[in-house]
């Protein structure tokens, strides 16, 4: 994301015949931001990756799961058809979140992101139409990803083993918050990305949050374990698509619930953050 768009910042706009000039509106910079996130190729790559990802890889395991499903007597007592053609967002949600640093890095690393803040003087209303049209592009990316997922996972599955379909309890439910969490955790990429402004930097932290610090939990006792994994915002935002919650596990929408608040304050924070600091 290293294109110029100064021509799509224009700071203010003529008001009618009288050619005086109002300043931008919450309207324009979201234009604005449409422009700069769907005009250069690597939002269109990260994009497919993503959708590559979630669906190409999820279909290959749920259709190799299906294939030892009637040799391996274990696999009958804990399958779940929903759950394993999810398994590759575990993989998806980092295209997202590289995605989701880079909208915001990149303009510090060109050095465009003093341009758009000239152009649009109020930061935070920069910083929350950037991250409005960035959430709806991950939360419209992220339900194709989830649909097609399910369906082609499932597909895989054919009469190798159960298979689910929508129609059953609580399936559609989880579809769906696949997609929701894949957005969610693309809004909390763009926040580390405003708080860090540097792209490895931000990348690194959201590979923390996401891979890192959860595996080191496990090295803690039980007892903190359990009740760090319980609360910790990723893990308990994956409960929205799961279908069947594990122990020490929040309900779906409990734990989504606290995803979003955790990416909500760290969001408020980098807006209070952008104002303070110079670009």
């Amino acid at each position: 994301m290293t294109t110029a768009i100064a021509t799509s910042t224009s700071p203010t706009h003529k008001d009618g015949a009288s050619g005086s000039r109002r300043p931008a509106s919450f309207a324009d910079v979201a234009r604005s931001e449409w422009v700069k996130l769907t005009s250069v190729r690597s939002t269109w790559i990260t994009l497919a990756v993503t959708v590559l990802l979630g669906v190409g890889v999820g279909t290959l395991i749920s259709g190799l799961a299906a294939s030892r499903y009637s040799t391996d007597h274990h696999l009958h007592l804990t399958w779940d058809p929903t759950s394993v053609s999810f398994r590759a967002l575990v993989i998806a949600q980092l295209a997202i979140a590289v995605l989701g640093t880079l909208v915001i890095t990149s303009e510090y690393g060109t050095g465009l992101i003093r341009i758009s803040l000239a152009a649009v003087p109020s930061r935070r209303r920069f910083l929350a139409a950037k991250a409005t049209v960035f959430t709806a592009v991950a939360l419209v990316v992220g339900e194709v990803t989830a649909f097609a997922a399910f369906l082609l996972g499932q597909a895989a599955i054919g009469t190798s083993a159960p298979h689910a379909t929508l129609g059953q309890p609580g399936v559609l439910r989880a579809v769906i918050g696949a997609g929701l969490y894949l957005a969610a955790i693309g809004l909390l990429a763009v926040g580390i990305g405003t708080l860090l402004r540097n792209t490895a930097a931000g990348i690194s932290a959201m590979v923390a949050l996401l891979f890192v610090l959860p595996g080191l939990v496990q090295a803690l006792p039980s007892s903190w374990a359990n009740a760090i994994t319980e609360w910790w915002p990723t893990q308990a935002g994956s409960q929205v698509y799961a279908l069947h919650g594990g122990a020490h596990t929040l309900s779906a929408w409990a734990g989504f619930a606290v995803l979003i608040a955790f990416s909500a304050v760290v969001f408020g924070f980098a807006q209070w953050m952008l104002v303070r600091r110079d670009a």
